[in-house]
């Protein structure tokens, strides 16, 4: 794979019927009673969402079909936009109207009670909210989940879950201090067809594991239709953009470096590394059962970075990383999509809604109870409900979401270096280049900076 010259330098409780005051007499819907199969409301998780962009949309439909859960709070700096996905339009007033839509016609009666926030601060520190879904840009996940942490707030947070290896240790810490359940947004391990490939391979039916092999999307597709927007404009009203920023550096506005697209930009995201890096790899480190730990060597690095005038991640990459036992994990564009376990008796293949086992007498085999029985999901929202009432950990927990991550932040590292790198997947910590530790953390813009830290346990 050739490398452009010079590349971008980046060295409780809200009730479910309307506000006001009811005729008498009232008949008052079983719903609201707890009645005629429907939860008490005073039994309800009281949901709010921190973001209302891209992914918000699908997760509050998600969670919306649970009875079990009330949303009740929405929280964005931008009050509604085209610029999402497809163009689409998407923000803090259309998820709530989304929201009030669901709840009228659930109940047969005018719903308008949904609160929206600009300030998501005001969300983690509410005594009435019991679980929030950062579903933010990635700079801007540490944060919210930090403060969410200490506050008790049970935490869904999409993925990738974070920025920088550093951010993922600080959550993962905070989480474990606090004692909240987190599920991080990988939801494949949500899938039947994950779970099969990877208990096959963690029974050893495809023999002695050697080599597994991440098939991920490049380029960067202008999920917003807004790619040949780059001129700098003046800030939408009804957007803080400055607030967008947040942690991150100062960049002057174009509508190409917000919303859906943002993940093209260093500053926000790393590219496709790492916006599927959160589903294939994840899927490798379970297979591998190497869910709390990481390689020791990242080698043979190979990538091209794009040439856009607001973009700047890697359009085609290639990186090996391989294990203490001998298992090479390699991650590429160019692969097939989806996760491939190779063995010394056989493959398996997975992706979404499809597997292949080689040969295929391996896929009649059946997982006996005294073998490995991996962790059962088959919906990853209700997974994430069932374990804030039962107190169990959830499917994707906070250090699980970390250490898949770190995969696609050490190859992203390598890559920026084009050098091969030897980590300590104990300490966190490369072992041979100082350069590859300073992106181990990156420096916040003020005053985030100085809440981060505030947080940090």
């Amino acid at each position: 794979m050739k490398e452009n010259t010079p590349r971008r330098t980046f060295i409780k409780q809200i009730g479910i019927l309307a506000t006001g005051t009811l005729a008498v007499p009232t008949i008052i819907p079983g719903s609201a009673l707890g009645k005629n199969g429907f939860v008490a409301p005073s039994d309800r998780i009281n949901l709010a969402f921190i973001g209302a962009g891209n992914q918000a949309g699908n997760d509050v439909r998600g969670f919306l079909d649970d009875p079990r859960v009330q949303i009740t709070s929405i929280c964005d700096i931008n009050k509604q936009s085209p610029g999402y996905w497809d163009g689409k339009v998407a923000g803090r007033e259309f998820i709530m109207k989304m929201v009030d839509d669901y709840y009228s016609e659930k109940h047969g009666k005018k719903y308008g009670s949904t609160k929206g926030f600009l300030d998501f601060r005001e969300i983690v520190e509410a005594k009435d909210i019991d679980a929030v879904e950062v579903v933010t840009p990635d700079h801007w996940h540490s944060i919210p989940v930090l403060m969410a942490a200490a506050n008790k707030k049970d935490i869904y947070c999409q993925k990738p879950l974070t920025l920088t290896i550093g951010e993922g240790r600080a959550m993962s810490d905070a989480v474990k201090k606090y004692g909240v359940i987190f599920q991080t947004g990988s939801q494949q391990r949500s899938g039947k067809e994950f779970r099969q490939v990877c208990e096959l391979v963690r029974n050893g039916r495809i023999g002695e594991l050697q080599t597994v092999v991440c098939g991920l999307p490049g380029g960067t597709p202008d999920f917003g239709k807004t790619g040949h927007l780059t001129e700098t404009v003046p800030v939408p009203k009804d957007f803080d953009y400055d607030t967008w920023l947040g942690p991150a550096p100062e960049a002057p506005y174009s509508p190409s470096r917000t919303h859906v697209n943002y993940r093209w930009v260093l500053d926000y995201s790393g590219g496709m590394v790492t916006d599927w890096g959160g589903h294939h790899p994840d899927i490798a480190q379970w297979g591998m059962g190497m869910d709390h730990t990481g390689p020791v060597k990242i080698q043979n690095p190979s990538s091209v970075w794009s040439d856009h005038p607001v973009w700047n991640t890697a359009t085609e990459f290639y990186f090996e990383c391989l294990y203490e036992n001998g298992v090479k994990l390699i991650v590429s564009h160019e692969a097939k999509q989806g996760v491939t376990f190779i063995g010394s008796e056989g493959e398996a293949w997975v992706s979404r809604g499809n597997y292949k086992v080689t040969p295929e007498k391996l896929d009649d085999t059946v997982i006996g109870p005294q073998e490995i029985n991996l962790y059962k999901s088959d919906n990853h929202y209700r997974n994430f409900i069932d374990c804030i009432l039962s107190r169990k950990e959830a499917i994707a927990p906070c250090e699980v979401g970390h250490r898949s991550i770190t995969i696609a932040h050490l190859g992203n590292i390598a890559m920026m270096l084009n050098q091969d790198l030897d980590w300590d997947p104990v300490k966190e910590r490369f072992t041979n280049s100082f350069a590859a530790n300073q992106f181990l953390n990156r420096q916040m813009r003020e005053p985030w900076g100085s809440l981060y830290r505030k947080y940090l346990v």
